[in-house]
This record gives C-alpha cells, sequence and structure tokens, in this order.
C-alpha cells in the first residue's frame, strides 16, 4: 500500500521527533548515572586505600597502585570473598548497588514513557480518523437526503482530504444535476404550455371552419373556397411547427451528429437566398452578397442551410419593401464569420436579447409567427461550433453575426 506523505508527517515525523528527543534525554541520563556510578567507585576505593595507608604506613603509593591496577590476581580475590562469606550476588559496595538499581528503573520508566508517547500519538491519528469518517458518513447521508448546500472541501493532502474533495465535487455535480433538472422540468412545463398554446388558436379555428362546411352544405362556392385555404394554410402552420419542435428535440436529446462537409460557403449563401426567393420578389428585397469565391468551411450543409435561411428570413419579415440586406464574409485564421444586415424596422432594447428565446414573439413580430426559428437556428449554430449574436436600434435594422471557429 502506498504511503501518503501527509500521513508521514502526522504521524512517523511526530514519533521520530519525540524518539530522538528521548535518545538525547536516555544519553544524558545515562552520562550522568555513569558520573555517578564513577563517583561512588572512586569514593570507596579513596576509602579502601585511606584504610591500608592506615594500616600499613610502610607501604608506600606506588606499591597501592599497582596492587589496584594488577588485573591478574582475580581468582585470589575471589577466594578470598568466599573464605569470609561473600558471594557473587553480594555487592561488596551496598550504595553503588543501590544506584545500579535506581538506574535501571529510571531506565525502564523513561522506555515506557516513550512507549507511551508513541501510542498516544497513534490514538490520536486514529481517533482523528475517525472522526473524520463520521463526519463524511454524515455529510454523505445528509446529501443522500438532498441537501447538497454542504461545504467541506479542505486544502490537506491526505486520503481523507482527498475523498472529502472528492464527494465535494461530486456533490456540486449533483447540485448542479438537480438544479438542471429542475430548470428543465421547468422548461418544458413553460414548452408545453406555450405549444399547447400555439396549437389551440389554429386547431380551433380549423374546427370551427370545418363545421361550418359540415353544417352549411349550401354555401357559396367563393366562402367554401376561403374556408378550404384558411385551413390549409393552418395546417401548414401546424405542420411547421411541428418539424420545428421535433428538430429541437433531437438536438435536445443529443442525437443530432454534425457531419464535416467542405461547404463551399459562396454556395451555401446562395442556397438559403434561393429558399427565400419568393419572399423576397413579393417585397422587392435585394440581398447583396460579399462572399470570397472558393472559400470553404468545414460545416453541416443542410443543418446551416436551414440556419441560414430561418436567420434571412427573420431580416426579410421585419425589412421595408423595395430595401435591401446585405451580407458580407470574412475569414481569418480563427475564425469564418458571416454579417448579415438588414435596414428594416429593428428590433426593441426590451426584446433584443430574447430573441433567440423559443416560442418568444417580438412587438412587431407576424401574426403567424411561430416564434421558433430563430431559436433553431442559434440551436444549430452553436452545436456546429459556432455562436451567433444581434445588434438592432429601432428604426434602423438589425444585424446578425455568426462566427464558426476553425
Amino acid at each position: 500500500m502506498q504511503i501518503n506523505k501527509n500521513n508521514i508527517k502526522k504521524i512517523i515525523l511526530p514519533s521520530i521527533i519525540i524518539i530522538f528527543i528521548f535518545i538525547v534525554i536516555f544519553q544524558i541520563v545515562l552520562t550522568n548515572q555513569y558520573n555517578s556510578i564513577n563517583q561512588i567507585y572512586n569514593k570507596n576505593l579513596e576509602q579502601i586505600i585511606g584504610t591500608i595507608k592506615e594500616k600499613y604506613p610502610n607501604l608506600n603509593d606506588k606499591d597501592i597502585i599497582d596492587i589496584l591496577q594488577n588485573n591478574n590476581n582475580q581468582k585470589e580475590g575471589k577466594d578470598v570473598f568466599q573464605k569470609y562469606g561473600y558471594t557473587e550476588n553480594m555487592q561488596y559496595i551496598k550504595t553503588l548497588d543501590e544506584q545500579i538499581k535506581a538506574n535501571i528503573k529510571i531506565n525502564i520508566a523513561i522506555v515506557a514513557l516513550l512507549g507511551i508517547c508513541i501510542i498516544c500519538i497513534s490514538l490520536y491519528y486514529i481517533s482523528n480518523q475517525n472522526k473524520e469518517i463520521n463526519e463524511i458518513n454524515s455529510y454523505l447521508k445528509k446529501v443522500n437526503n438532498g441537501n447538497y448546500k454542504l461545504n467541506i472541501e479542505q486544502n490537506d493532502d491526505d486520503e481523507l482530504s482527498k475523498l472529502r474533495n472528492e464527494l465535494y465535487k461530486t456533490t456540486i455535480l449533483l447540485r448542479e444535476a438537480a438544479e438542471n433538472s429542475k430548470k428543465e422540468n421547468k422548461n418544458l412545463s413553460n414548452a408545453l404550455e406555450n405549444i399547447s398554446h400555439q396549437l389551440k388558436t389554429p386547431i380551433t379555428s380549423v374546427r370551427i371552419m370545418i363545421d361550418n362546411l359540415y353544417e352549411n352544405p349550401e354555401m357559396d362556392e367563393k366562402t367554401r373556397e376561403d374556408f378550404l385555404k384558411t385551413i390549409s394554410k393552418q395546417i401548414d402552420w401546424i405542420s411547421s411547427l411541428v418539424i420545428s419542435l421535433l428538430k429541437l428535440a433531437k438536438f435536445d436529446s443529443g442525437t443530432i451528429t454534425m457531419n464535416d462537409d467542405i461547404v463551399d460557403v459562396e454556395k451555401l449563401i446562395g442556397g438559403a437566398i434561393e429558399n427565400l426567393s419568393i419572399l423576397l420578389d413579393i417585397k422587392n428585397i435585394e440581398v447583396i452578397t460579399d462572399v470570397q469565391p472558393d472559400l470553404e468551411f468545414k460545416l453541416d450543409y443542410n443543418w446551416q442551410l436551414e440556419a441560414l435561411t430561418n436567420i434571412i428570413k427573420n431580416s426579410i419579415e421585419h425589412s421595408k419593401e423595395n430595401s435591401k440586406i446585405d451580407i458580407k464574409v470574412e475569414n481569418s485564421s480563427v475564425m469564418l464569420k458571416i454579417i448579415i444586415k438588414d435596414y428594416g424596422e429593428g428590433i426593441s432594447k426590451k426584446d433584443v436579447n430574447h430573441i433567440f428565446q423559443r416560442f418568444y414573439k417580438a412587438e412587431n413580430a407576424a401574426n403567424d409567427s411561430i416564434g421558433i426559428g430563430l431559436a433553431l437556428a442559434k440551436t444549430i449554430i452553436e452545436k456546429d461550433n459556432g455562436c451567433i449574436s444581434v445588434t438592432s436600434k429601432k428604426g434602423e435594422g438589425t444585424t446578425f453575426t455568426i462566427k464558426y471557429l476553425k
């Protein structure tokens, strides 16, 4: 098992320090004990020499020292001890014997104290570990009960602190997921309400006209034809709404995968303009393009064609008759930029920040507007590694800027 550096700091390092301190203390104690024993030994030796000189005054000092330093007569000395009743287990110098016994007790006490200190450090560490584990366990119980607002993040580097931080990160993810889930449920509820509201009017209108056709078989041909045209128009409107919603639902579910087509940008913009040729002719609007020839870029052609079509269609709807729309393409080393500018009625300040929201209808929106075209365009562009922004001034026109990152 890999030992964490912080564990070394918390257990092993303090233990090493304590052991080192005790070794120093033990060395000092042993040195003092040695000096004490040496003093007792020298004191008794001095008494022996004094007694010898007193009883044997003719014996000179040199002879006495020679006797003391002569280590070859141990057997004879032992025989003398035994002759007069002194055994091997009997200390001749009583004070020395007592000092040695006292030293043994002191040494045992020091070693015992060292062991107790190390045990206390270990118990302290284990106690802290258990306390942290219990805190984490309590934290998990609260998280399981839906409380994601707790903060147990720590800056330490041990395993439990790392576990705390990982749990904290997981809690943040769970909190975000819970908030997103609530937001999605709210959005879904709002979307269903909007869809219901959007469909309610045309379906009611169609039902009334069908009832009239059914109940009035003698209805004049012109009125009947007008009813049928209106019914057809309402059905087309409902169909368009359903198709747009299905497309958004596919993007929301993540089932759409963008293709990396090598797209001729001039052809892409030309295709979007061609899709709207009838609307352009009706309002006599001229589209002026500024596109570099043979400019190619990696995009999903079909989806981006739909996005551009929706944006240009919005510009046409809010442009005046006999006006123009400018489309300019800028290419750099980091991005492809498409700028679509109309000179129409513009968007009010209160609406400009909401025009990409689903089912949002600005104050100057057409009566038959679904309020989903720009939202779908934004979703498509962002899915293909792009972004879209809008600037507008009331009465002067609107500019959409699309950026595709390389």
